[in-house]
C-alpha cells in the first residue's frame, strides 16, 4: 500500500485480510470491519 493507493484497492486489502483472518485479535476484526463498512458507504452512496 502506498500514497496512491485507490479507495477500490483498499477495500479489496481490508476485505482480503478479513477474509483470510490476519488480524491481531477479534478488536482489530472489529476495526477493519468497521472501516470496511465506511469505504463502502464513500464508494457507493
Amino acid at each position: 500500500m502506498t500514497e496512491n493507493t485507490t479507495a477500490k484497492e483498499l477495500l479489496e486489502l481490508i476485505e482480503r485480510r478479513i477474509s483470510e483472518n490476519k488480524l491481531k485479535d477479534a478488536v482489530h476484526k472489529i476495526k477493519f470491519m468497521t472501516a470496511r463498512d465506511v469505504i463502502k458507504e464513500i464508494l457507493y452512496t
